[in-house]
């Protein structure tokens, strides 16, 4: 019976170091922005969840239509069917690695630069990316951030002829920050 107990004990600490290892977020924000001759567009959205795990995992799910503009026909043209299909595809979603975890001591404070490549899915379109991911570490809070840019067409989305193709900027800057817990 103790070898029952302490069986029992060695495996519920083990899961506990387990669930340790990994880092989550449900108020990432993500904002992306575009120019063309006719105006800027910029967009934010406070509801991308985000696990970050010890062993360099790192998984994003952006709802799409969290997103948040300045002017409602704005909002109305990405969602439609024409754009981004926001209810055909309501989720953007990454999954990719670390390559350089190694180098990373996210119980250590410091700033980092974390090599990332993984897969990037927007409008049922996946495409691998590989970006720099910035990661500070205090007092046990880790703070991620990145900037890169992405062409539409490579997700699906373009316009070669009418109005959307001369207002909608081909290529659009995300920024990302992640506060992890």
């Amino acid at each position: 019976m103790k070898n029952l107990c302490l069986s029992l004990c060695v495996c519920l600490l083990s899961f506990g170091a387990i669930a340790q290892s990994k880092l989550t977020t449900s108020t990432g924000h993500i904002k992306f922005f575009s120019s063309t001759v006719a105006e800027d567009i910029e967009a934010n959205n406070y509801k991308v969840l985000s696990t970050l795990s010890s062993d360099g995992t790192l998984v994003f799910s952006v709802p799409m239509q969290s997103f948040e503009f300045d002017k409602a026909l704005m909002q109305k043209h990405y969602n439609s069917k024409k754009f981004l299909d926001t209810k055909q595809f309501p989720k953007a979603k990454f999954k990719g690695n670390i390559s350089n975890i190694d180098d990373i001591d996210l119980t250590k404070d410091g700033t980092y630069t974390a090599k990332v490549t993984g897969a990037l899915t927007i409008h049922g379109e996946t495409n691998s990316v590989e970006e720099d991911l910035h990661l500070k570490v205090n007092a046990g809070q880790v703070m991620a951030t990145t900037e890169f840019t992405i062409v539409l067409a490579d997700y699906g989305v373009a316009f070669k002829d009418g109005k959307p193709s001369t207002n909608i900027a081909k290529e659009i800057k995300i920024t990302a920050t992640l506060d992890y817990k």
